[in-house]
């Protein structure tokens, strides 16, 4: 079998680059190696920034998002006892967030996939990723039980941190920088109701904590805990303690989280991790296969999907005008948003978590940083900017 765009992956980042392809006029091939019940419950990131959101809907796939999803304003700020609203729209010229979970996504680019779109392939496990540095890159995979190799023109890996894509870029070729964190989050799902509309971020003594939501009846909820934690040790009971602590008020001593049945429970180590370039060849590297980023900045999920709009646009250009300017230039197109995207998630990690060996002095840093934000407009608009998500190149 021959294609123009071999994926490998069938997660959000080569989902929603098969539809984009698709809506061009190009074809390809989706590889995953897990079935489909097990990629459209698969928990992961649920915030879309603004161009996420566009994109989805130009494709086709807004219907549900629009119908189910949850426009965000806004998130709250909790540090020393007291609360501070960032406002969005009025701090970047209208732009926003929606909470909508990556399982939905997934869901919905899938169902576009199988209706109109190229082949999808579940349960296909590819073995390796062969002469990218030539003119026909080979993938070669397993299906319904037979060894198979799938020739394209150009391959893109969506396979994620522990994939196959990425080691197809020769170890002297590639460069990688990394960062793990001295702690981990301890993330729940609940059936109770959320407490606020909007995302609550609180810096405290005790660590972090984050209350968000998948729908207004299932709450999303995280602690930071030690690296190395077993969610078993942590009660239902406990967790709802220590998250009620954390987001504590002064001014509303009796403020506490609506509890509820917890139905997931797992510990999310937290890293940073960057592999450059994200070409080589004809191989390209889209989403978590070439960089992750800690949650607390909600960047996952985009950065992944502006890869693959940067890499839709540089395909059309090349079908269109016979032009590989775009796709050369694509490393280094993605890797400016990518740094930026770390260094913000980077800020939005230190400053909010509280590092087992950092000094009273550091945890002073870190109020005096919220202090700012809460306090200036250029701090608060230079987070709100970052948060929504920043222009797309082109």
């Amino acid at each position: 079998m021959h294609t123009t765009v071999g994926i490998i992956g069938g997660g959000p980042a080569g989902l929603l680059l098969a539809r984009l392809l698709h809506n061009a006029g190009i074809d390809s091939v989706v590889l995953e190696r897990k079935d489909r019940a097990y990629v459209e419950q698969r928990q992961r990131a649920g915030i879309l920034e603004q161009a996420t959101v566009d994109v989805l809907r130009a494709c086709g796939a807004g219907a549900r998002l629009d119908a189910e999803g949850m426009p965000h304003d806004g998130i709250e700020l909790r540090f020393a006892g007291r609360a501070h609203r960032v406002d969005f729209p009025e701090l970047t010229g209208g732009r926003r967030v929606w909470v909508y979970a990556q399982t939905e996504v997934v869901k919905d680019l899938i169902a576009l996939q199988l209706a109109d779109g190229g082949p999808l392939l579940f349960e296909a496990e590819v073995h390796a990723v062969e002469g990218v540095d030539g003119d026909r890159p080979v993938i070669r995979y397993t299906h319904e039980g037979r060894e198979q190799t799938l020739t394209c023109d150009y391959v893109v890996g969506c396979d994620g941190f522990h994939g196959v894509a990425r080691d197809a870029v020769p170890e002297g070729v590639r460069t990688t920088y990394e960062r793990t964190y001295p702690y981990s989050w301890l993330g729940i799902l609940a059936d109770a109701p959320p407490v606020y509309d909007e995302l609550i971020y609180a810096h405290s003594e005790r660590g972090f904590a984050l209350a968000s939501m998948r729908s207004p009846s299932v709450s999303r909820l995280y602690l930071q805990v030690p690296n190395g934690t077993d969610p078993a040790d942590w009660s239902d009971e406990r967790i709802w303690d220590e998250l009620d602590a954390r987001f504590a008020l002064t001014a509303n001593p009796g403020w506490r989280l609506k509890r509820g049945t917890v139905t997931a429970k797992a510990v999310l180590p937290m890293r940073s991790h960057v592999t450059e370039p994200m070409r080589y060849g004809r191989l390209l590297l889209a989403g978590d296969a070439a960089h992750i980023v800690p949650p607390t900045g909600a960047k996952g999920l985009n950065l992944a999907a502006t890869d693959v709009i940067v890499l839709a646009r540089a395909f059309a250009r090349l079908k269109e005008t016979g032009s590989t300017e775009l796709l050369d230039a694509y490393s280094d197109t993605c890797l400016r948003r990518v740094w930026r995207a770390e260094h913000f998630s980077y800020f939005m990690t230190t400053t909010l978590h509280a590092d087992p060996e950092q000094s009273p002095f550091e945890t002073k840093l870190q109020l005096s940083q919220l202090h700012r934000v809460a306090t200036s407009r250029h701090a608060a608009a230079e987070l709100a900017e970052n948060y929504t998500g920043l222009a797309l190149e082109g």
